[in-house]
């Protein structure tokens, strides 16, 4: 009887795992170049600062098909995903790696606290994006920390970068790509009860903004005052939570 009940369950596991492995395979086997992104320098600066803080509960903001949650949830973190699957994703969303949860986080629908929330390379594709980060803030319990990343140039605000003179890739884009300033990020602070903790600049273009002109590869980490496209962002909540 065991020993049915076991290959029972054997025959079970790979008939589940089938469909899953031919996703793998098709995608291993159609891996085409396009060109180098900003993941890299994001995921060293999300796991740096877990690897600091170590909290327990984690929120990922804007999952789409990202591994993110599952390489957290690996470390032992508890984590949770949402991501607006019926505006962002209107012909439907399959993560392979963890369960997203269809939520918006411009109009949160979920209660729980985090003492830890990341927003990775997606602020600047929500265009309500003060809303956005004032409900990050506010489902952080007190004293916990808001990771953000995005296309960043201190001094101005672009719209969208797609729209730029000399933007290397975006123009059919379905969706803007916002570049941040100092002044988004100190009203954020002022408005949210926040207070910044680090700040990486870091150099990917030769142009002035996100894909403005030829690459950098290896990007470059820079001060502030040099030319830098990409910044990763640590916030501390500063402020108890409303009742």
């Amino acid at each position: 009887m065991k020993f049915i009940v076991k290959t029972l369950k054997k025959y079970a596991k790979q008939t589940i795992s089938y469909p899953y492995n031919l996703v793998c395979k098709n995608e291993y086997d159609n891996q085409v170049f396009k060109r180098f992104n900003e993941r890299a320098v994001e995921y060293s600066f999300v796991f740096r600062q877990l690897s600091r803080y170590y909290p327990m509960k984690i929120l990922d903001v804007g999952t789409g098909t990202s591994s993110l949650p599952h390489l957290m949830r690996s470390c032992g973190f508890l984590v949770s995903s949402i991501d607006n699957i019926k505006d962002y994703w209107p012909s439907g969303l399959m993560n392979r790696h963890y369960y997203v949860i269809n939520d918006d986080i411009t109009n949160p629908k979920m209660q729980s606290k985090f003492d830890l929330i990341t927003c990775v390379s997606v602020l600047e594709h929500i265009k309500n994006f003060d809303t956005a980060v004032a409900n990050m803030l506010s489902l952080l319990n007190p004293n916990g920390y808001l990771i953000l990343t995005f296309p960043y140039t201190d001094r101005i605000y672009i719209e969208n970068v797609y729209k730029i003179p000399g933007s290397s890739y975006g123009q059919n884009a379905s969706y803007i790509c916002q570049s941040f300033s100092r002044e988004n990020i100190l009203n954020w602070m002022r408005d949210g009860n926040g207070e910044i903790v680090e700040q990486e600049y870091w150099r990917f273009w030769d142009g002035d903004f996100w894909t403005a002109g030829n690459q950098v590869i290896p990007p470059c980490r820079v001060e502030k005052e040099a030319k830098h496209q990409i910044s990763c962002v640590l916030i501390r909540k500063t402020s108890r939570n409303n009742p």
